[in-house]
């Protein structure tokens, strides 16, 4: 049985001596990232393949065995298409869009998480954290044999941290002893129990609930259909809530709630899970389990993501229920927002108080998140007889009337969070604008062509034209921003239209680099462009 997460799926980066630890005085790194899963694997892709050289710290080797996480939303997936790696992502997972509710026997309604079409990716795909992890490592050996600077130290654990106000002194444990090193910035990406946090002597606020789930991840030859399937009070007794879900390669994911008052050790002994799947499954389906495991989860986070020199991203930031598929998609879109700021700090094109903003942003992030996934935890787990009845009556009117399904909960789903209160967001001046393209959203995808709007917009500033004159290039503060200009009939299915015009005629857009919405009007105007961009880059 395959439950330590730290056993190796791949060793992908075994120990090797670095020329640092025979350094007479600690030799100095631009960026050093303490964490080598799927949050700091992006962070290192993406600031490499700006040029900012970087250096990951992580105490395995590689990439761990077990499921975990399965679920890579969307806009996951839309960053590591910019990354480069989207198209191999989709290739290794399970496309879904599509669940369904039940409430004992009975369904109570079905959903589509993407029932609109024009866009490149879908909702999710279900792929294991380990292959997650892997499809990085592998895009970053690719960008690196390019020259992107990146290096990898496995079995290299940070044991102290020391921030300064010119940087960060790193104490780090190998085989051969301990070095130090030091760091102009540092990024954790080092989980829940981060060794960063914990040596700044950092917590968390909010809220750990009183109860256990049961993982069980079996591998079978069976006909149910790709979807997301989630029982309350589930028919088959075999806990209080359940999921079913596949995974690649005939593997799919049993989750049970059994409630706070459980012996973990019982429930995880081999007939004990065996009792549990059978009573779901039916006598007749033959599968083997490749993975276990309870946990219990929290919804918390850190006051501040910023500490001078160190930032925090992912789980060592903030930590949410597994309700929503949030953890790691919200982790990677940290990053998003993080690395390109980070990148124009380093280049001396913004100043340092642009970080804050990285803090602000992705604190509002994950309050929506916690919220979210708090509203879905307190659902599946009413706690006290009356939120029970509401519960159930909410479930029994979703069956018939379409009103009450709104309110049924079993997790609310990862999605991109808008930053409406922004600092960084210019003058929303687009009379009849669509909301969802307003400052601080996410760009919507949509078709053009053979192709899509988001690979055309890049990892870059951009304007986006629709219909209106522009010039092929912007140049302000240092930046060079290229011009894309399209025409609504560009796109004949009228999605481009919809998403960026609604019912205006034309428009400009001022695009982030992390594909965010910083600013639009109906025309190009140079001055208030100039004028959004620096406020975009902290500059104001």
């Amino acid at each position: 049985m395959l439950q330590d997460r730290y056993t190796l799926a791949f060793r992908e980066y075994p120990y090797q001596r670095a020329a640092d630890q025979d350094a007479a005085e600690p030799v100095r790194h631009p960026v050093v990232i303490v964490g080598g899963g799927p949050v700091g694997m992006t962070a290192a892709l993406d600031l490499g393949l700006k040029g900012v050289p970087v250096l990951v710290l992580d105490d395995h080797e590689g990439i761990g065995m077990g499921s975990r996480a399965i679920c890579i939303a969307k806009r996951a997936l839309e960053i590591a298409d910019r990354l480069g790696c989207g198209a191999d992502l989709v290739a290794r997972g399970v496309v879904w869009n599509l669940g369904k509710v039940f409430h004992r026997d009975r369904k109570v309604f079905e959903f589509n998480l993407q029932p609109e079409t024009g866009h490149r990716y879908p909702a999710f795909i279900n792929l294991q954290q380990p292959a997650f992890e892997k499809a990085l490592v592998d895009r970053i050996r690719v960008a690196q044999a390019a020259g992107a600077p990146i290096e990898i130290r496995g079995r290299n654990r940070v044991e102290g941290v020391e921030v300064r106000d010119d940087g960060v002194v790193l104490e780090v444990l190998t085989p051969d002893g301990p070095y130090t090193l030091t760091a102009d910035w540092v990024i954790a990406c080092d989980g829940a129990a981060s060794p960063v946090r914990t040596a700044l002597g950092l917590g968390f606020e909010g809220r750990v609930f009183e109860d256990s789930f049961l993982i069980a991840d079996v591998k079978m030859n069976v006909d149910f259909p790709t979807e997301r399937r989630f029982w309350f009070d589930p028919p088959f007794k075999s806990g209080t809530s359940a999921l079913l879900h596949k995974q690649p390669d005939n593997v799919w994911r049993l989750d049970f709630q059994i409630g706070w008052h459980v012996d973990r050790e019982k429930e995880l002994r081999d007939e004990n899970v065996k009792a549990r799947i059978d009573e779901m499954l039916g006598p007749d389906i033959a599968y083997e389990v490749v993975w276990k495991s309870i946990y219990t989860f929290q919804c918390r986070r850190m006051t501040g993501f910023r500490h001078g020199r160190v930032l925090f991203a992912g789980d060592s930031a903030h930590q949410v229920s597994p309700f929503g598929a949030r953890g790691a998609n919200s982790g990677v879109q940290d990053i998003d927002n993080l690395a390109w700021k980070l990148d124009l700090v380093t280049r001396g094109l913004a100043p340092d108080g642009l970080l804050d903003s990285y803090a602000t942003e992705r604190e509002y992030g994950a309050d929506e998140n916690i919220l979210n996934s708090t509203r879905a935890t307190d659902f599946i787990t009413p706690k006290s007889e009356t939120s029970k009845l509401f519960r159930d009556a909410v479930l029994d009117l979703s069956a018939r009337y379409a009103f009450a399904r709104p309110l049924v909960n079993s997790g609310r789903l990862s999605v991109p969070c808008t930053y409406d209160a922004s600092a960084l967001n210019g003058p929303d001046a687009l009379p009849g604008g669509p909301a969802r393209s307003r400052p601080g959203s996410p760009c919507p995808d949509a078709p053009l062509g053979d192709g899509f709007l988001l690979s055309r917009l890049g990892g870059g500033f951009r304007l986006l034209t629709i219909d209106a004159e522009a010039p092929t290039t912007m140049e302000e503060g240092g930046l060079t921003i290229p011009c894309l200009a399209l025409a609504a009939s560009d796109d004949p299915t009228g999605a481009l239209a919809e998403r960026y015009l609604g019912h205006a005629s034309s428009a400009a857009y001022l695009i982030r680099p992390d594909q965010h919405v910083a600013a639009r009007w109906p025309g190009y105007d140079d001055e208030t462009a100039r004028a959004a961009l620096r406020t975009a880059t902290g500059r104001h």
